[in-house]
């Protein structure tokens, strides 16, 4: 029975630059939320009792926002990836000492489903399979490891990002592995021509060595969040699973010049004013909104933003300020860093 797995929390995210420069990526807040604790409840509800999560070097911010896992009831533990980036396969590899002979999940933090893992965990408990994969249907395979079957539907193969694709799916990031088996294999992998372990390696020695290798086309949305367009829709689906609520910290101060259009989530100790939020916006603690306009956003903590402007489709950093220099009256769609100051 699997009780252990291992989330992902390392990484430099350079497709979502500025932000991630100064914060990490599985921090960033969806439905108010960092990103991470959206995997370690799926991982939690299927039944997991402990939790390794790797870290860059010298990092310490998932350290002091995740803590021990008290929170959930599980133990959580943070371990490093030793020699720079290697590739997924590598973060694996260096949690050995943690899992030893033991089944476990490899749960990519970046990866938002919101169908469940029970399901599929419970499935691979049965028995019947060295490996278990999670597939999706996407239209661009060719960003991810894809299946390769034969011409009656068995899994034969598994290719990372190939140029053109056998098919339209793509294995999503939650694999499921039984005793040793994952460290058999990275022992007989190399490196691939970008210089890292590849997932798809492992699971193409395994169906190259007479392993069982399973699969589960994932029913409910799954995204893999390595673009700012894809923050930014799974912050709208997220909000939308709230049941179009408008959740406004009692810490708040705001009046009635402001129009809040659900779903729309506020954090603690925000001033609003004269200004309408929402749909689809979540707004970071103590920031600062008067005089604009916000739809379809993510604003992290600490924003002022005191002008009349549109802001729609944007993730605004830490501590960003627009100030009023003129009127303008046209919407605007931003990727900005922390700490900018902006004026208009």
């Amino acid at each position: 029975m699997i009780t252990k797995a291992i989330l992902t929390g390392g990484g430099r995210a350079t497709r979502l630059y500025p932000i991630t420069s100064t914060i990490n990526k599985h921090l960033l807040p969806l439905a108010n939320k960092p990103m991470i604790f959206h995997a370690i409840e799926k991982v939690v509800d299927a039944g997991i009792k402990e939790i390794f999560i790797n870290v860059n070097p010298g990092e310490e911010d998932l350290q002091k926002h995740i803590g021990d896992g008290g929170h959930w009831g599980v133990k959580i533990k943070f371990f490093e990836q030793t020699g720079g980036p290697q590739g997924i396969a590598h973060v694996v590899n260096e949690a050995k000492k943690f899992i030893g002979d033991d089944p476990f999940v490899f749960y990519l933090s970046d990866n938002i489903l919101f169908g469940d893992v029970k399901e599929m965990i419970e499935e691979f408990n049965k028995g019947e399979h060295d490996c278990m994969l999670a597939l999706s249907e996407v239209p661009d395979p060719n960003r991810f490891g894809v299946p390769v079957f034969d011409n009656v539907g068995n899994l034969i193969d598994v290719i990372e990002k190939p140029e053109v694709a056998p098919n339209n799916f793509a294995v999503t990031g939650i694999y499921l592995y039984g005793p040793k088996i994952f460290f058999e294999a990275f022992d007989n992998i190399e490196k691939s021509a970008r210089g890292e372990y590849e997932i798809s390696s492992i699971h193409s020695y395994f169906l190259k060595n007479n392993k069982k290798v399973g699969y589960k086309e994932i029913t409910g949305w799954w995204k893999d969040t390595g673009k700012t367009e894809d923050l930014l829709l799974a912050n709208r689906l997220l909000l939308e699973k709230t049941n179009n609520i408008i959740q406004v910290s009692p810490s708040c101060v705001y009046d009635d010049t402001v129009e809040l259009i659900a779903p729309v989530i506020i954090g603690e100790n925000c001033i609003l004013k004269n200004c309408k939020i929402g749909p689809y916006v979540t707004i970071g603690q103590g920031s600062i909104i008067k005089n604009a306009n916000i739809e379809d956003s993510i604003l992290l903590s600490n924003v002022e933003i005191d002008c009349q402007i549109t802001i729609s489709d944007s993730l605004i950093g830490k501590g960003v300020k627009f100030l009023k220099k003129e009127e303008r009256n046209k919407k605007h769609k931003l990727i900005v860093g922390d700490k900018t100051v902006i004026e208009f």
